[in-house]
């Protein structure tokens, strides 16, 4: 399974209480149930309310069970902005 760094902002990194942390998953999917076992409580509300980059690319409305993680990769979470 390949490595990857999952990098939190704004609400994310607060709700975390780190910028960001190493997991290892194959999948978008897998990355964010190990996310959400490792951090119950409120990051995982704020994962509902989140978008994710991939390797700098929009997942969007891409089921995460279809998005592969690659070696040395990051995903971003990112939680909606104010005024964004």
């Amino acid at each position: 399974m390949p490595a990857v760094t999952i990098r939190y902002w704004a609400a994310a990194k607060a709700a975390a209480g780190t910028a960001e942390e190493p997991y290892t998953a194959g999948t978008l999917a897998e990355a964010l149930a190990a996310v959400r076992e490792r951090h119950p409580g409120e990051l995982t509300r704020v994962l509902r309310r989140c978008s994710f980059l991939v390797d700098g690319d929009p997942v969007g409305t891409r089921s995460h069970e279809t998005v592969r993680l690659a070696e040395g990769g990051t995903v971003e979470v990112l939680p909606p902005f104010a005024g964004g």
